[in-house]
């Protein structure tokens, strides 16, 4: 684990990861057609960052680690997670980035990217869930650097070219 320049621990959460932390910490990921989730509540000092590759989970895989790997399990699984630690809905402050359009589509394909259905997915399920959203970057041609600050709520982000 490192150090940021904040003097924080800073932890890096991978592709299909998912981490809550009770102490002061730097989560940080780079996005691309994946989204990243950011949860805080500052009353309990706790805060959560997941990264969901894929938007819908296959009903065989609800339950398992590997089920992070998608928008909605992962949503879900930190939600009742947050839940069992006390944590009130309308208390959680949510900030939603990536999805983009990372990987070259045929020019005369009219389905929708990866990028797109994983923040589609991610938006339904959050309002599903009850919560709303404090900010989000969505779309775009280009990955994401984002580092989230759990003590602050702070989630600086970078675009990368």
């Amino acid at each position: 684990m490192a150090e940021s320049e904040a003097g924080l621990p800073e932890v890096h959460v991978q592709p299909g990861e998912s981490l809550l932390v009770h102490d002061p910490t730097i989560l940080r990921t780079i996005l691309g057609s994946c989204v990243g989730v950011s949860f805080r509540v500052q009353r309990l000092g706790i805060g959560a960052l997941c990264h969901p590759m894929m938007p819908r989970c296959p009903a065989g895989l609800a339950g398992r680690a590997d089920g992070r790997r998608y928008v909605d399990y992962a949503i879900r699984e930190l939600a009742g997670r947050l839940d069992s630690l006390g944590a009130r809905r309308s208390e959680i402050e949510v900030k939603l980035f990536g999805g983009g359009d990372v990987l070259q589509v045929s020019n005369g394909s009219v389905r929708p990217t990866v990028g797109r259905q994983n923040g589609e997915a991610a938006l339904d399920v959050l309002r599903r869930e009850g919560f709303e959203l404090a900010a989000s970057s969505l779309g775009g041609k280009s990955g994401l650097n984002i580092k989230f600050n759990t003590a602050t709520g702070e989630v600086l982000l970078r675009r990368l070219s």
